[in-house]
């Protein structure tokens, strides 16, 4: 989308006279910009709408050209929409695109449409409108990811699994709790979205070049009649800023990394080794000369789709990071970058809302694992705190000679018989044995946030309050 004040094509009327010749051929291939931003055809005819209902209430143009403007808009919004509109590289850009098909449905009125404002206003405000109606968007997408994830923790509530750190055993955790993890992440990305969202409330449109306008405008019409909360406040940082499509590639990579996170467990949990999940054949691919695989595709892709996402945010950063106030040419490559985002995006949120609810969880191999590894471990070191009084780095050397003593004999802790134990530490009763399973383990866990399935269920209540 071209300045204003850099027009190049002396043979498209729309420009002036300024230049002597047109562009060739890889002037106009750089230069054009029609390929992709046609996809704001609906937000810029929204905005010119509003820009000239407000010149007309200004009495800046007659009311009888204004009605000529707004019904020839929506008969291009028309022609859209059915794909009956023919789009022209020649003219660049949507907003001239749409501005000289207006010209040959209504004449002359057509030309006093861009009155009080410039392209640099008009494209901040197109894209503006855009990034907020995609956040409002994937705010929805995300609430209805969360409520997969609370139909299944609520569903697990009591659903024993291993809890790992560095992908090894850990502790007994449940598997609602675990679904509970993601609520958390995933509801930090919604108000992140809803953040941006009041952060870019504001209507650009009315700022022009980068100036201002002597013509008596009402900003304030414009930005109620779009939406918005308020105008912007400074027109030079206005047609410069971009922060509002920085922000949004930049929620999209904290999500794209959760949703990438959690692709990589369904991944591992996946596996024959594993066998926590199993995938739908509507979320997994067969090999083309094994016939015994089934693949994990859909969350493989969606691990993938991050570093798209990722790529997509540091180009901006890059494209921004050294332009002076206040609009650069630079500034029409910021687009594609955030439609490619949104679209990554959007298909991650779907694909993993399907299979959290499509998936099949395997509670009796989850359970089995679950006592693996010696979880139960610091329960036995907790309970000498507790009940025979050891400090707690006392606890951990006797713990840590039972786990050897277990290993050694190839059997669980809680498979150790009491004189076995007793060797160890004399204090130790037959009461050790009620927090050596994973069941009791998960139920003593009943701090704030815990894994305890009484503590699970609260945190599902308080989220089902809020989502």
């Amino acid at each position: 989308m071209a300045d204003d004040t850099t027009d190049t094509k002396s043979s498209n009327q729309m420009w002036g006279g300024r230049f002597a010749s047109g562009p060739d051929a890889i002037m106009e291939e750089i230069n054009a910009s029609i390929g992709f931003d046609k996809k704001l055809f609906a937000q810029d005819i929204r905005g010119s709408i509003a820009h000239a209902t407000m010149l007309a209430h200004q009495g800046i143009i007659s009311a009888d050209d204004k009605d000529k403007i707004v019904h020839g808009l929506n008969t291009i919004l028309s022609e859209i929409e059915s794909g009956n509109f023919k789009f022209s590289r020649q003219l660049e850009d949507i907003h001239m695109n749409v501005e000289a098909r207006l010209a040959t449905l209504i004449g002359p009125a057509a030309g006093r449409l861009h009155t009080a404002r410039s392209r640099n206003d008009q494209v901040a405000l197109d894209f503006r409108l855009w990034v907020k109606e995609e956040l409002q968007k994937t705010e929805q997408m995300l609430t209805g990811l969360i409520a997969a994830f609370l139909d299944r923790a609520e569903e697990h509530a009591e659903s024993v699994m291993p809890g790992f750190t560095h992908l090894q055993t850990a502790q007994p955790v449940t598997f609602g709790h675990h679904c509970m993890a993601y609520v958390e992440m995933f509801g930090r990305d919604r108000a992140r979205v809803r953040h941006a969202i009041e952060h870019l409330d504001e209507s650009p449109i009315g700022a022009a070049a980068l100036a201002g306008t002597g013509y008596p405008i009402d900003r304030h019409m414009t930005a109620k009649a779009l939406g918005f909360r308020e105008p912007t406040r400074n027109s030079i940082d206005t047609v410069s800023d971009r922060d509002f499509a920085i922000e949004f590639l930049s929620i999209a990579a904290i999500a794209g990394m959760h949703l990438s996170r959690l692709a990589e467990e369904i991944v591992i949990w996946s596996t024959p080794q594993f066998g926590f999940v199993r995938l739908s054949d509507a979320f997994s691919t067969g090999s083309s000369i094994m016939p015994q695989k089934k693949n994990p595709d859909a969350a493989e892709l969606v691990r993938a789709k991050t570093g798209r996402i990722n790529g997509s945010l540091v180009a901006l950063l890059t494209i921004m990071k050294g332009l002076p106030l206040a609009y650069s040419k630079d500034m029409q490559e910021d687009k594609e970058q955030v439609f490619d985002a949104a679209e990554s995006l959007e298909l991650a949120i779907a694909a993993m809302t399907g299979m959290v609810r499509d998936m099949t969880v395997n509670t009796a191999r989850m359970k089995a694992a679950a006592g693996s590894g010696y979880s139960t471990a610091t329960d036995l070191a907790d309970w000498l705190v507790r009940e025979a009084g050891l400090p707690f780095r006392d606890a951990h050397h006797v713990t840590g000679r039972a786990v050897a003593l277990a290993e050694s004999k190839g059997c669980d802790l809680a498979e150790l018989p009491l004189s076995d134990l007793q060797a160890i530490h004399p204090d130790i009763t037959d009461k050790v044995y009620d927090v050596l399973t994973v069941e009791a383990s998960v139920a003593s866990r009943k701090s704030f946030g815990g894994t305890a399935p009484s503590e699970v269920r609260r945190q599902i209540a308080f989220w089902r309050a809020r989502n």
